[in-house]
C-alpha cells in the first residue's frame, strides 16, 4: 500500500489532534503513516499510534506576545520565519531521499511541500483577519498566501464550505483563483470522540494560552469560581506543576490531564469554559455542546475575530479576559444555542478519503 508523511505544526496540540482521524483513516485503509514532527505534537500523535514510525523534525518558534503587540512582533519575526521554512524545506528534501512516500500532508509547515510527491497542506486559515491598525498587512498577506497555495497540489480546510455552517466564517474563505482551484472542504476534524456518558458535571474551565495570558487568566478564574453554584473542574494548563488535583468545595482544580481525561469531561460537562482557539471549536462542535463561555486569548487575532464571530451568530457567548465576570458571564451562555446540526469528524474523515486522498493513494 501507499506510504504517506503526515506533519503537523508543534505550535500547541491543535494541529496534531485534528490530524489524528485523517492517520487514523489512512492507517483503516492499510496505508503506512510515517509522522514528522516535534515537541508536544510529535508526543500527542505518539500516544494514539504508538507502533507508528516518526522522525524528529523540527519546526520554528510561536512568535506570540504577552499581550496586544503580537501583530508587530510577529511581522518582526518574519525574517527569522523564512530562514527556519527554507531549513525546513531543506530537512524535507533529505527525508525524502532516505524513503519512498506516495503523499506528503503538511499541517501549517510552510517548508513542507515537494515538487517530486504530491504534497496537501492543511489549514482552516485561508484568509487573515488582521486589526484596522494593520490593515496593510492583511491586503499583502494575500499575494503571500498564493505564492504558498502554489506550492501544493490541495488544500484541506477543515471547515464546512463558505455558508451557515462556516466555523471559521471569512478566515477560511479563499481570496485568490490558486485556494479557490486547490480548497477541499472537509467539514470538522476532531480527535475528541462523544462518549457515552451523563452530563453530570456543570462546569469545565479549560486555562490555556501562552503565558503570561495563562497565568493572568488563572488568577481570574481561581478568584471567582466560588461564585458559581453547582460542580466543576478547573484545567489550569500548567504540566510543570505536580499533577495531584486540589478540591476547593464543590471544584477540583488539576495542573494538567491526558487526552482521553480531558475528552472525557468534556463530554460530561454541561458548560464548557475556555479559549476560542479553533480546535477547541471543533470539539464543541464534534460534541455538540450547546453551552459555552469564550474567552479568546488577547493578542490573538484568529481568537478575538472568532469570538466576535460566534457571538454575532448567536452560538455562543465570549468576553474580554479583562472584564470577565464570572457568575454575569455564564449567565449569559444561556441566551445562546450553540451551534447547528452538522456532520461529524467520522462521516468527514470517509469523504476525505474517498473523494480526496484516495486519488492519489490508490
Amino acid at each position: 500500500m501507499a506510504h504517506v508523511l503526515v506533519s503537523p505544526l508543534n505550535w500547541g496540540l491543535g494541529h496534531a489532534t485534528r490530524d489524528i482521524p485523517v492517520i487514523r483513516t489512512l492507517r483503516d485503509h492499510g496505508h503506512d503513516v510515517t509522522i514528522a514532527a516535534c515537541g508536544n505534537a510529535l508526543s500527542v500523535i505518539r500516544q494514539e499510534f504508538p507502533d507508528a514510525p516518526y522522525i524528529e523534525y523540527p519546526d520554528y518558534p510561536v512568535p506570540f506576545s504577552s499581550g496586544h503587540l503580537f501583530v508587530p512582533r510577529f511581522c518582526a519575526s518574519i525574517p527569522f520565519m523564512l530562514k527556519a521554512v527554507a531549513r525546513e524545506h531543506a530537512t524535507l528534501g533529505a527525508i525524502l531521499a532516505k524513503d519512498r512516500y506516495d503523499l506528503v500532508i503538511s499541517d501549517n509547515r510552510l517548508g513542507v511541500f515537494s515538487s517530486d510527491v504530491p504534497s496537501i497542506f492543511v489549514s482552516h486559515q485561508l484568509h487573515y483577519h488582521l486589526p484596522l491598525l494593520y490593515w496593510p498587512a492583511e491586503i499583502l498577506a494575500i499575494p503571500v498566501n498564493q505564492y504558498l497555495h502554489e506550492q501544493y497540489d490541495r488544500i484541506i480546510v477543515p471547515d464546512n464550505p463558505p455558508g451557515p455552517l462556516s466555523l471559521a466564517g471569512k478566515l477560511s474563505r479563499p481570496q485568490t483563483d490558486v485556494a479557490r482551484e486547490r480548497v477541499f472542504y472537509s467539514g470538522i476534524l476532531s480527535g475528541t470522540r462523544q462518549m457515552a456518558c451523563s452530563q453530570d458535571l456543570d462546569y469545565l474551565i479549560i486555562i490555556s494560552g501562552p503565558e503570561p495570558q495563562r497565568t493572568f487568566l488563572e488568577k481570574v478564574i481561581l478568584a471567582k469560581i466560588g461564585d458559581l453554584d453547582g460542580s466543576g473542574v478547573v484545567l489550569l494548563g500548567s504540566p510543570q506543576r505536580p499533577k495531584a488535583a486540589v478540591r476547593r468545595g464543590d471544584w477540583i482544580c488539576v495542573s494538567y490531564v491526558s487526552t482521553e481525561e480531558k475528552a472525557e469531561l468534556m463530554n460530561r460537562a454541561k458548560c464548557v469554559i475556555c479559549r476560542s482557539g479553533y480546535t477547541t471549536l471543533m470539539e464543541l462542535a464534534e460534541l455538540g455542546k450547546d453551552r459555552a463561555l469564550l474567552i479568546p486569548t488577547p493578542g490573538q487575532t484568529e481568537q478575538e475575530f472568532l469570538s466576535w464571530y460566534y457571538k454575532e451568530k448567536g452560538w455562543f457567548y465570549s468576553q474580554e479576559q479583562g472584564s470577565l465576570d464570572l457568575l454575569d458571564d455564564i449567565e449569559m451562555t444561556r441566551k445562546y444555542h450553540g451551534f447547528p446540526a452538522m456532520p461529524k469528524t467520522a462521516e468527514n474523515t470517509h469523504r476525505l478519503y474517498d473523494e480526496l486522498l484516495a486519488g492519489y493513494l490508490e
